[in-house]
C-alpha cells in the first residue's frame, strides 16, 4: 500500500537524489519506482532508495503509478511528459515546465482532455521566505508595488558542471535555466505579466569545462547568457531583470520590491529560505520572520530544503479535488514569459503576452503543515 498516489521518476540524474531522499517528509505521494533512458542509472537509485527500476515503458504502464516526475533534460521535456499524460498519468516536470508555449498549450490540451493534472516546478516559491514576503504585500506592508529589480548572476556553470554543454545550448541559458525561480516568485507575488521586451548578449562564444574527466575541453555557446529585460505587469508594475552567466562578482541585491509606502527586500528564490525585509517609507528596515515549517529566517545556517513541496500539494489536491498551486496554467504563462524575453532580445520589440494566470494560493504555515507526513 502506498501512502497517497503512487509516484514514479523518469530520469536519474542529481535532481532525483532530493526528490527521493525528501519524499519521506510529505503526505500525499510515495515514490515507488524510478526509470532512465540508461539503466544503470536507474538500478543504482532504486538500489540506494529501496524503490524498484523500471524501463520508461515499464513505467508508464505500472499499475502502482498514478503520477510520475519528469526529471529529463529540458529538450526532452515535452516528449516525455506527453508520454506520461499518453498513458494515463498526472505529470510533474522539472523545471522549466517546456521551452516553448506551443508545447506547454499543447500538454495541457491533452491533460484536459484526459482529466489529467499537470504540476511543474520550482516549489522554492512555496518556501517559508517567499511565502511571508506575498504576505506582507498583501497586507500592505509597502504599498502598492510599483517597480522592482531581481538579479540572478554568476560566471557559469562550466566551473563546477562536469557536462555543462545543455547549458549553453537552445533551450538553455540564464533564462530557462535559472529564470523560472525569479519570474515564479514575482508571478506569485504581482500576478501575471502584461508585457516584456529585452536586450541579450553573450561574453564568449564558448566555454571552456573546468573540472572533471573532461577538464579543458571547449563547448560551444548557442544562446545569450547575459539578459536584461524588463517585465510589465498587469498590476502595473514594472520590473527589471538582470540574468547572467558573464559576472564574476556582484554586489546586487537578489531581489527587491518598490511601494508607494516601502521597500521590501526578498531573498533568493532559487532557495526555500532566508530573510525578508521590510523598509517603510521613512524608518529603517526590519527583518521580519514567522513561524512557516518550509525554511527558516537564515537558510544558510540550515540549508533547509523542502523539494518535493509542491508535488505534494499536487498530490493531495488531486485527492481533495481541489487545485493546486504549481499548476500548468501558471507554468505556462511563465513559459511564455520566459521565451518572449528571449524573442525581444533578438528582435527588440516588445512583447504581450496572450496569456494569463491566477496567483497560487497563499501556503501559509498550517497549509504548510499539512503538506507534512
Amino acid at each position: 500500500m502506498t501512502k497517497g498516489l503512487g509516484v514514479g521518476i523518469i530520469g536519474c540524474g542529481n535532481i532525483s537524489t532530493a526528490y527521493l531522499s525528501l519524499a519521506s517528509l510529505f503526505k500525499g505521494y510515495e515514490i515507488v519506482a524510478v526509470a532512465d533512458i540508461n539503466m544503470d542509472n536507474a538500478r543504482a537509485q532504486a538500489a540506494k532508495f529501496d524503490v524498484r527500476a523500471n524501463t520508461v515503458d515499464d513505467l508508464l504502464a505500472a499499475d502502482d503509478v498514478d503520477l510520475v516526475i519528469n526529471l529529463t533534460i529540458p529538450a526532452a521535456h515535452v516528449d516525455v511528459s506527453r508520454a506520461i499524460l499518453q498513458a494515463g498519468k498526472h505529470v510533474y516536470s522539472e523545471k522549466p515546465f517546456v521551452l516553448s508555449l506551443a508545447e506547454a498549450q499543447e500538454l495541457g490540451d491533452i491533460a484536459k482532455a484526459n482529466d489529467l493534472r499537470i504540476g511543474s516546478a520550482p516549489d522554492t516559491i512555496l518556501g517559508a521566505s517567499h511565502q511571508l514576503a506575498r504576505s506582507l504585500i498583501d497586507d500592505g506592508a509597502i504599498g502598492k508595488v510599483t517597480s522592482g529589480a531581481a538579479v540572478v548572476m554568476s560566471s557559469g556553470m562550466e566551473s563546477w558542471h562536469p557536462n555543462p554543454d545543455f547549458f549553453f545550448q537552445k533551450g538553455g541559458g540564464p533564462i530557462l535555466d535559472l529564470g523560472p525561480y525569479y519570474i515564479c516568485n514575482l508571478v506569485q507575488i504581482l500576478g501575471p505579466v502584461a508585457q516584456v521586451t529585452s536586450m541579450t548578449g553573450m561574453a564568449s562564444e564558448t566555454r571552456t569545462i573546468a573540472n572533471g574527466p573532461r577538464d579543458g575541453e571547449i563547448v560551444p555557446v548557442e544562446t545569450p547568457t547575459t539578459i536584461h529585460a524588463v517585465m510589465k505587469f498587469e498590476s502595473g508594475a514594472i520590473v527589471t531583470l538582470l540574468s547572467s552567466w558573464d559576472v564574476h562578482s556582484s554586489n546586487h541585491p537578489i531581489m527587491e520590491l518598490y511601494g508607494t509606502d516601502g521597500t521590501i527586500d526578498v531573498p533568493d528564490p532559487n532557495f526555500f529560505g532566508g530573510d525578508v525585509t521590510v523598509a517603510p517609507r521613512g524608518k529603517e528596515p526590519t527583518a521580519h520572520s514567522w513561524d512557516h515549517p518550509f525554511g527558516v529566517p537564515n537558510f544558510e545556517e540550515t540549508k533547509a530544503n523542502y523539494r518535493g513541496a509542491g508535488l505534494a500539494d499536487m498530490a493531495l489536491a488531486i485527492t481533495e479535488g481541489r487545485p493546486h498551486r504549481c499548476n500548468d496554467a501558471f507554468a505556462t504563462h511563465v513559459v511564455e514569459v520566459m521565451t518572449a524575453i528571449l524573442e525581444a532580445g533578438e528582435t527588440g520589440k516588445v512583447m504581450t503576452m496572450t496569456t494569463s494566470c491566477n496567483r497560487p494560493e497563499v501556503l501559509g504555515p498550517d497549509a504548510a503543515s499539512a503538506l507534512l507526513a
